[in-house]
């Protein structure tokens, strides 16, 4: 695809919210027993080739609308075991049987900088995400990227303005909006039915810690140089990149230098459906209170201008919302409410209707082709995530602090400001 035809294909998209027509024909339309023709696929390239992109990859293997032609991994592994599904999956589908067409690369930079990839799907670790989206934008890609969307609050922001000055569609890969049954409670909840809202509880996991792996012995064919990247320089160690493909789920999320734990990361799946029951998604709290054991990875509060008290707690799952009226606990595949008749009754005509999405990465192959923003655009990951760091901020460093959400800065409090964000190794840079 040349860069003329690139810049005409996604200003047709832009007017029309019609399929493509300028994407390279990669197999003959005989191959496919599809509605989507070769060349209007979404031509894909995915980067961080871990259990989470694995997964990521299968999903959009599956859809007709789409053609993976690159992957990206610094593990030499987990980069051809990308490479060899992905080409095994197309031969299953070639009249000839076999299939040679997906390129593999160990630098993330030469995978975006391909004139023929409409979008980047990004699992990488957390660390990683705000220079690879950015780097994706800027180079014209649209972007699914993983949750929790940054390392730090101003990653975020930084990431919503290169989104949105390239007018890129970012999907944040919070995909519990994609569920029935997270819409139904926070559908609910918005519509009033368990009257004025007073508390919202958020169970997830606790905060990560300051990384002290001992060193181990080099993983085969790992460039951990890359693999750490801004992070700073340490040895190696197992727990952060498992060795093989088919191990166990990666650690690096327990620790600080890659990941805010699990504040970041269920968090943003069950702090994200706190904020959309509340209609916060282009706000958040004003004050983050920490409980009074220095000690503690519970109980961390996050007051609302409007009154609401959101709670952390450490001990269960899912999302609580108690008002005057009732209450609805939701998690996935879950849904109470008290009293039940609260669930029961139907929404009338005229109530508040959320974005109905029933499949996450559907909605972001839509909103490609549409050009209208998915579910969870990457101004909802931003103001999601920003809560899960500003629990993690008062965890370590005990210290009550009250935010301005439309500044996104901390008020009389110069010390906390300068957590907003950390330094990175150099070259790399937001």
């Amino acid at each position: 695809m040349t860069t003329s035809n690139r810049f005409t294909r996604r200003q047709f998209l832009k007017s029309s919210a019609v399929a493509a027509v300028a994407a390279p024909t990669i197999l003959p339309s005989s191959v496919w027993a599809a509605e989507t023709k070769p060349n209007e696929r979404i031509t894909l390239g995915f980067i961080g080739m871990g259990t989470q992109n694995r997964g990521l990859l299968g999903g959009f293997l599956g859809s007709k609308e789409t053609q993976v032609v690159a992957v990206c991994d610094v593990d030499t592994t987990r980069r051809e075991h990308a490479k060899k599904t992905v080409e095994e999956r197309y031969a299953k589908q070639a009249a000839s049987g076999s299939f040679k067409g997906c390129d593999a690369y160990r630098d993330f930079r030469e995978l975006v900088a391909r004139q023929d990839l409409d979008g980047v799907v990004i699992a990488t670790p957390d660390h990683w995400h705000a220079i690879q989206v950015i780097a994706a934008a800027d180079a014209g890609k649209d972007i699914y990227c993983e949750k929790p969307l940054s390392l730090t609050i101003r990653e975020a922001r930084e990431m919503v303005k290169a989104v949105r000055r390239n007018q890129r569609i970012l999907q944040t890969g919070s995909m519990q909006r994609s569920s029935q049954e997270f819409r139904k409670a926070c559908e609910l909840v918005r519509n009033g039915r368990i009257g004025k809202v007073k508390t919202v509880i958020v169970g997830v996991g606790a905060p990560s810690k300051w990384c002290d792996l001992p060193e181990e012995s080099m993983e085969p064919g790992l460039d951990w140089d890359a693999w750490l990247g801004p992070a700073p320089l340490r040895p190696y160690n197992s727990v952060l990149s498992p060795r093989g493909v088919h191990t166990h789920f990666p650690n690096w999320r327990n620790y600080r230098e890659y990941s805010g734990g699990m504040m970041t990361d269920w968090g943003a799946h069950h702090f994200d459906i706190a904020q959309w029951g509340l209609g916060m998604d282009d706000s958040g709290p004003v004050e983050i209170i920490p409980p009074e054991n220095p000690n503690a990875k519970t109980g961390v509060r996050f007051l609302y201008a409007n009154g609401v008290e959101m709670i952390h707690d450490s001990s269960r799952g899912g999302a609580t919302f108690i008002g005057t009226d009732g209450k609805i606990f939701v998690d996935r595949g879950k849904f109470q409410a008290e009293p039940e008749s609260i669930g029961q009754e139907p929404l009338g005509e005229g109530a508040i209707r959320l974005y109905a999405s029933n499949n996450h990465l559907q909605d972001w192959l839509n909103c490609v082709r549409s050009r209208k923003l998915p579910i969870c655009d990457v101004e909802i990951g931003c103001r999601s995530v920003t809560v899960c760091h500003l629990g993690n901020l008062a965890y370590w460093n005990h210290r009550r602090l009250k935010w301005d959400p439309k500044q996104e800065r901390f008020i009389g409090d110069e010390e906390a400001n300068s957590w907003l964000d950390r330094e990175r190794r150099k070259p790399w840079k937001v």
